[in-house]
């Protein structure tokens, strides 16, 4: 879905042209996909991978419509949220394949037309799913199988909304539990880190970006109580236009929130308690969401490729870097092998590959298994 201030034709050619500037002004790789009549292979050095398009075994009963949310549990399975195609049967909007594809489940018909974010936590409890309906203004947490565990409220609360219609969560982020403590291997050896104060004050408090409403980030408790908001519509500081997606960065010594700032295309960051930090813009086109695998930041962009930036947030890759946006209501025949159209969402799985969904209207999951 795309409802914000970027028509597809401005997409395009903004699109066009960034990466005209940043194939001028950079010198780290945008590589090409190598066919032959082999594998497809993208990227480069140890970025590379070999490109798997439509990699989930869908059942005959289910076809995907916009592939919107994708995360992977600690088994290895990977979720797909999707908005169901008007071809399908099924009307179950999240799909679980195992890690070599195979279907295992599927449920959710509750959220066909508005399946959108898709976050995988972990607490004391163990896994949770956190799912945000950008039609219905849900915001939901369930077990990896569905079962209800908490609905937050839509932020009534905050006085920015007129009725609960003019709230369209897209993703959620959950601060994460601190991690274990570290203990010097030798007496000589540094003290161990100390954890940010803010990760332990904000453990497992909920952060919603609205971000096809009114560009707010809303902040609940553990428990769903609603604790503020801040952002707001804008292009200043602190301020965002279709915060899209939404992480807790956990890379650098103090935990950061990372927003997409779709419409103003730039990732920016918050502290905890919602103070800007800093932005992001290097090499952007439409950045959407993210996730997080040792220093590098995984980031899905909108205009037809994915980046992989470092612990400094510079671009290390793009990924199937293409120009194909146009392509994404057209047949699955029209696609490009190694060549992505609007990637929405992408996340890592244990070994490092990296798993990508796409706003086609016949949906794509493409797994991209790292070979080097």
């Amino acid at each position: 879905m795309l409802p914000d201030p970027l028509s597809r034709r401005t997409l395009l050619h903004a699109g066009a042209a960034t990466a005209g500037l940043a194939a001028l002004a950079s010198v780290r790789i945008h590589a090409a996909a190598r066919t032959t009549l082999g594998p497809t292979i993208i990227g480069s050095g140890e970025h590379t991978y070999e490109c798997l398009h439509d990699w989930a075994q869908v059942p005959s009963d289910i076809a995907f419509g916009n592939t919107h949310g994708v995360g992977v549990d600690a088994a290895g399975n990977v979720y797909i949220k999707h908005t169901v195609h008007a071809s399908s049967s099924s009307a179950d909007a999240l799909c679980i394949f195992d890690p070599a594809g195979k279907f295992v489940r599927s449920w959710g018909a509750e959220y066909r037309g508005g399946a959108h974010g898709l976050t995988i936590a972990r607490d004391s409890g163990g896994e949770f799913l956190f799912l945000a309906d950008c039609q219905s203004g849900v915001v939901r947490k369930t077990s990896l199988t569905g079962e209800r565990v908490l609905d937050l409220a839509w932020p009534e609360e905050s006085g920015l909304y007129g009725s609960k219609g003019e709230y369209k969560p897209t993703n959620v982020a959950v601060v994460p539990p601190l991690p274990a403590p570290s203990t010097p291997s030798a007496p000589s050896a540094a003290k161990p880190v100390t954890p940010h104060a803010l990760w332990t004050k904000f453990t497992g408090h909920i952060f919603v970006a609205d971000g096809y409403g009114k560009n707010w980030i809303h902040h609940y408790s553990p428990k769903g109580e609603y604790l503020g908001s801040f952002g707001g519509p804008g292009k200043e500081r602190g301020q965002v236009s279709c915060p899209h997606g939404i992480m807790i960065d956990t890379r650098g010594p103090e935990p950061l929130i990372v927003v997409a700032d779709r419409s103003n295309r730039r990732l920016q960051l918050f502290s905890l308690d919602g103070r800007h930090r800093g932005f992001v813009s290097s090499e952007l086109r439409s950045p959407c969401h993210f996730d997080q695998r040792g220093s590098l930041l995984l980031v899905p962009d909108l205009d037809a490729r994915v980046t992989l930036l470092d612990a400094e947030n510079k671009p290390v890759i793009h990924l199937g870097d293409g120009t194909n946006f146009a392509l994404r209501d057209k047949p699955r025949g029209q696609f490009i092998p190694g060549k992505f159209i609007a990637p929405h969402s992408a996340c890592f799985d244990a070994q490092g590959n990296i798993f990508v969904v796409e706003w086609v209207e016949v949906g794509r999951v493409t797994k991209l298994r790292k070979i080097s």
